[in-house]
């Protein structure tokens, strides 16, 4: 088997290629690429499970970051359990294969408790006076504790939140190349976030995100780099391509208006109740699951639902499973946003009734992906002096809370999910392996077969 390493950049596509990322454009020209057609919904947790098993979400089961668990009545975001994906992952093949075949998973999601050999996935401890402590999980248990040793804390708070940068996307590109130095994997899949985080602020802004694009570039040729000395086969590629929002959508806030919606009142804030309500959505950037509690109210909230400015498409029936989405896990309704828009899970009516987490970075318990999380109240110039001193609290042992994110949905200027109108736009691969052999176009799907094919050359 041919030694492999797959590096998962995320956000990038043949628009952001150019000026600002000489080293991937050289390697664009070199190697062979092609167009990959998004799978919806094109968001991480389900396209990321896509390029892993070959399967569309109808047969693996990840409908995408978070959705209604209904035996439990609640919405949960951002699970790790690799047991959710129901479907063969490509390592799995791979193994069966050839017994000395083995994988290293740097942070691609479901990165726990899986099959692969090697494994490395962010992991805070959540302690009992309510401080978390950034931390990963790893596979063996062992290399958890050589990669901080070596190369320090994992910078959590710089992987999501407002503090975000390119010390996370490094510190993964280090464990990569360590992993690989004391493992040698014959195949290692790596995962590097940063473009996501100031094209969700500020959209596709050259003037802000260059500098971005610059850093990426560097960890990038820096992981590169690295497997060239060791025979490899490179592939870069994308999960999705951001675009340009203006219009964000509170779908809870309209099935609200109409009686559909449950709220329970605890302290004086309202918490949204799935399980009592007759209907809710579950909104993950450009596509929402809409679950009914209520099957004869179906008729009715899709019609409401097809009114509302900013959605595009509602999808039942025949049409959920013409996209792939057919599960038990998905919504009776399925909605995509227009170009223009995103859907938030925003059900309150007044913000000083909003939940406690709103204004937290806190991805488990929002019934919903909440992009503000990477943001602070531009308004509010006194921001940092007010964290550094709830911070010294903390470490002084009181009890507070970081309640630092706006409650304000328009700051967001760049989102993903649905299929953009514009290749340019579109995902994209990029082998290193020039006869390799894959089309000008290829489905999320061809991914695994691309993968497998590199592996087995």
């Amino acid at each position: 088997m041919k030694k492999t390493v797959v590096i998962n950049v995320v956000g990038l596509t043949q628009r952001l290629i150019g000026e600002h990322t000489p080293f991937i454009e050289a390697f664009l020209k070199k190697g062979k690429s092609a167009y990959i057609h998004p799978v919806v919904p094109a968001v991480t947790c389900s396209v990321q499970s896509t390029y892993l098993t070959g399967k569309l979400p109808s047969e693996h089961g990840i409908v995408g970051n978070g959705w209604y668990f209904k035996d439990e009545c609640e919405v949960k975001f951002w699970r790790q359990s690799n047991k959710l994906v129901q479907a063969e992952k490509i390592w799995e093949k791979l193994q069966k294969t050839d017994p000395n075949f083995t994988c290293a998973n740097l942070f691609w999601w479901y990165n726990m408790y899986s099959t692969a050999d090697f494994a490395v996935t962010p992991r805070p401890n959540y302690l009992a006076d309510g401080r978390k402590i950034p931390d990963i999980y790893s596979h063996p248990a062992a290399l958890r504790d050589t990669l901080q040793t070596e190369l320090g804390q994992f910078p959590l708070f710089n992987f999501w939140g407002p503090k975000t940068s390119i010390k996370a996307s490094k510190w993964i590109a280090d464990a990569a190349i360590r992993t690989d130095q004391i493992h040698n994997p014959t195949l290692s899949l790596v995962y590097l976030p940063h473009l996501d985080y100031n094209l969700q602020r500020y959209g596709i802004d050259f003037k802000i995100i260059k500098k971005d694009l610059k850093e990426i570039d560097g960890v990038v040729q820096q992981l590169v780099e690295h497997f060239q000395k060791h025979d490899t086969n490179i592939i870069l590629l994308s999960e999705y391509g951001i675009t340009d929002v203006k219009n964000p959508v509170h779908l809870n806030r309209i099935l609200r208006s109409k009686g559909f919606l449950a709220i329970r009142m605890e302290r004086g804030l309202e918490l949204l109740d799935a399980g009592a309500s007759r209907a809710f959505a579950v909104a993950d950037h450009q596509i929402a699951h809409v679950y009914l509690n209520d099957p004869s109210a179906k008729a009715e909230i899709k019609a409401l639902l097809k009114t509302v400015s900013g959605v595009d498409k509602v999808l039942s029936d025949e049409a959920i499973t013409a996209a792939g989405l057919n599960h038990e896990r998905s919504g009776d309704l399925v909605l995509l946003a227009d170009g223009n828009s995103w859907f938030t899970y925003y059900f309150w009516l007044d913000d000083a009734r909003a939940p406690d987490y709103a204004r937290m970075v806190d991805i488990h318990k929002k019934p919903g992906y909440d992009p503000v999380e990477m943001l602070t109240d531009p308004k509010d110039y006194l921001v940092m002096a007010k964290v550094g001193w709830k911070l010294l609290k903390k470490k002084l042992g009181f009890r507070t809370v970081l309640d630092i994110i706006p409650l304000d949905a328009t700051l967001i200027k760049g989102s993903h999910g649905r299929v953009p109108e514009d290749k340019a736009d579109y995902p994209i691969l990029i082998s290193s392996d020039t006869t390799a052999d894959f089309k000008d176009e290829i489905e999320a799907t061809d991914v695994f077969d691309i993968i497998e094919g590199h592996v087995t050359k």
